[in-house]
């Protein structure tokens, strides 16, 4: 696959767009900034990091991204640490943070933290400061999780780090906690021209449905998302069959499994059990993912769901909506950003409304047009990947001016 240079994306943003990011990267000059996070596969950190990184290194900034290591034993605590921070009620033994340090500092003496400005994603490696606290360079944590409702006790262990850090990134103002360092609000990112999202034949679309199996002979909803107790992959199944007895319809779910995940294949049969043997009810698991696949899907699909409970962001709402494709997603985390209800989506609340959601919209297919194209236009304004460069290189000239809150570029 050929990677897209800064230029290719002109005709998707407008030459406007692609000028302001050349004019920031000369004031940003020859920086240097390294991305740390748990997994290079898997889920929407790894999809931005792919592309931002080689977009940094074509505008003169110095890019690299390192993955940490960590057994099954590190990714088991971390993934608890991840639900009990987006709300789940757990108590940990002491013996378990230790590991997680311990795993933390075997990671610091393994990489290179030297550039200009490292950013570290998600709690996975947040505790990496505690051996840099005499570094020279500026450090950000970037949280793509929803921290409206953490756990106390896992919270109140990880907001020393966090506090350490010269500024946080949130993907939501809802996940904003109480923190004496800047904050600032990234909406995460989708590439228009990367191969989940770019446009694809109709032959391929339907030569990916007939390889799993999925017939065509009636309309096909559809929820993309990891096997993870959040995405309510078994509510989702629920809310089709609730839909199914007013309106013929087909479910689809697809996910992909990430290495820093040991969960899916639990949740996993809990899906299947729900499922049972209906035959309108497809269950696909990936490792990994093919992302033309993933297209043809969404592209496939009436209606596109995201059923979540709790969210960081779920760029998988962004990428249905640059498709046209209505949306239904939970409204929880970053999906209200995205779907404006009755605009941009349907925005629900529960299993009920989930159904009642999937039976309007096959009902109104009109309605669901008009969804889909004004979805597509707020991805446009807000949600694609040259939106994200650009604040990362404001970000980069913001850290150098800390006391001020306006910059003017020469």
């Amino acid at each position: 696959m050929i990677i897209p240079t800064l230029s290719d994306y002109e005709e998707v943003v407008g030459s406007d767009i692609i000028g302001e990011l050349t004019t920031l990267a000369s004031h940003v000059g020859k920086r240097s900034i390294k991305m740390v996070s748990s997994t290079a596969v898997g889920g929407g950190v790894a999809e931005m990091l792919h592309r931002i990184v080689p977009f940094f290194n074509e505008m003169g900034v110095q890019a690299k991204w390192d993955v940490i290591k960590g057994g099954d034993e590190f990714f088991e605590i971390t993934k608890a640490f991840h639900n009990a921070l987006q709300g789940k009620e757990e108590h940990f033994q002491q013996d378990v943070f230790k590991t997680y340090l311990d795993y933390n500092e075997m990671n610091n003496k393994e990489l290179d933290l030297d550039e200009d400005l490292i950013v570290i994603h998600d709690p996975q490696p947040a505790a990496l400061i505690h051996w840099n606290q005499n570094r020279k360079n500026k450090w950000v944590w970037r949280c793509h999780i929803d921290l409206s409702h953490p756990n106390a006790q896992v919270w109140g262990f990880l907001k020393p780090y966090v506090k350490k850090y010269d500024a946080a990134i949130f993907s939501s103002a809802l996940f904003s906690p109480e923190l004496p360092i800047p904050q600032y609000r990234f909406y995460p990112a989708i590439d228009p021209l990367d191969d989940k999202n770019r446009e694809l034949d109709a032959s391929y679309i339907d030569s990916v449905l007939a390889k799993y199996g999925i017939p065509r002979d009636k309309p096909i909803v559809t929820q993309i998302s990891r096997y993870d107790p959040w995405k309510d992959p078994v509510g989702v199944i629920q809310a089709f069959k609730m839909a199914r007895k007013y309106v013929d319809c087909r479910l689809v779910l697809v996910g992909d499994k990430a290495a820093d995940d040991p969960e899916a294949e639990k949740i996993l049969e809990k899906v299947r059990a729900e499922a049972g043997d209906d035959p309108d009810i497809h269950i696909l698991l990936f490792s990994p993912s093919i992302a033309t696949e993933i297209n043809a899907f969404q592209r496939a699909s009436d209606i596109v769901l995201q059923k979540s409970l709790r969210e960081g962001f779920a760029l998988t709402v962004s990428e249905a909506l640059w498709k046209g494709r209505p949306v239904i997603g939970g409204a929880v985390g970053g999906i209200p950003a995205q779907i404006i209800d009755g605009y941009t989506g349907l925005l629900v609340h529960s299993v009920d409304g989930a159904g009642m959601a999937i039976r309007s919209l096959l009902s109104n297919p009109d309605f669901a047009k008009e969804l889909g194209e004004n979805g597509h236009r707020r991805v446009k304004d807000e949600f694609l990947i040259t939106r994200n460069l650009k604040q990362y290189l404001l970000l980069l000239l913001a850290l150098d001016r800390p006391s001020e809150h306006t910059i003017f570029l020469n």
